[in-house]
This record gives C-alpha cells, sequence and structure tokens, in this order.
C-alpha cells in the first residue's frame, strides 16, 4: 500500500504542459549561429566557366584584398567567344584599369599593399586573351596575379 502515494495520476489523464519559456532564446541563438557562419556571394556569375585542374596550389591572401577577374562563356552566345565580368557586370579589356583602380580605392591601406588579382578563367579560354588582361593588370600596377584551380587528383592525370 505505500506504493500508491509515489505514483499517483492525474485527474484529467492528460499529457503534463511542455514550458517553452527557454524556446525564443534557442531560436536567436541558432539564428545568430547562422548570420555568422553563412557566407553571402557578392558576385552573381553572369559566365560560366570551367576551372582547370593543378597540382601546385595554395591559399591566396585574405579575401578582402583579393579583387576577382571572371572570364567564361555566356549561355547563348556562340561556344566560341569568351567574355569577361568584372563584379556583377560584363566588360571588356578596356574596363580592366578603371575596374582596378576601384577596386584599391575601395580597400583599406593595408589590403592595398597585399592586393592581389584572381583570375577565375575557363579552362579552354585562349591563353592570348589571358596574355592581355595580364598587360592590363600590370599597366594598372596589379602586379600580384592567381589563378584559380581546382586539386587534380593523381589518379586522374
Amino acid at each position: 500500500m505505500m506504493t500508491r502515494g509515489l505514483f499517483r495520476r492525474r485527474k484529467n489523464g492528460g499529457v503534463p504542459n511542455l514550458n517553452t519559456s527557454s524556446l525564443p532564446d534557442l531560436i536567436f541563438t541558432v539564428l545568430f549561429f547562422f548570420m555568422i557562419v553563412t557566407h553571402m556571394r557578392d558576385v552573381d556569375l553572369k559566365v560560366r566557366y570551367d576551372v582547370p585542374q593543378g597540382t601546385e596550389l595554395r591559399k591566396a591572401v585574405p579575401k578582402s584584398a583579393v579583387a576577382h577577374i571572371y572570364i567564361g562563356r555566356v549561355p547563348g552566345l556562340p561556344a566560341d567567344s569568351f567574355c569577361i565580368q568584372l563584379n556583377n557586370d560584363l566588360a571588356t579589356m578596356d574596363d580592366i584599369r578603371t575596374f582596378v583602380d576601384n577596386e584599391r580605392a575601395a580597400m583599406s591601406t593595408d589590403d592595398q599593399t597585399r592586393m592581389m588579382v584572381s583570375i577565375k578563367a575557363d579552362r579552354d579560354v585562349p591563353y592570348g586573351m589571358i596574355a592581355q588582361v595580364k598587360q592590363l593588370l600590370q599597366q594598372s600596377f596589379a602586379l600580384r596575379i592567381s589563378y584559380s584551380a581546382t586539386r587534380k587528383n593523381e589518379n586522374n592525370q
């Protein structure tokens, strides 16, 4: 008879209420976490490029000191025509010097000294086009240039 007092039944027979007072704190903590971790894309790509593969790859300088030039195909244009994209706009070779000057002006003084231009080009872009871009970058005193690539698998040589 002593066990009767330990196990009492509720009179209404329902499930006890769940305490949700800490739920808003949990939701805002998760929201804050995703806001910190998520990387927002600054540029909407209008050109498609198939990144070449390489074996000697290394990380670049901080992302705030990198300006990107995309060279690739635009959907709907002939397959042998390649276009240049600077930020969110398609551009010509003449726009590269202005682009570099504007990017440099938008950077902090520390990033200006470490400025690097990353060329993200399709693997089929003629080297003559890349050489022209390099020459215009040199005329703009953007002398640190990197080429984006993916790591080449040793099995797929």
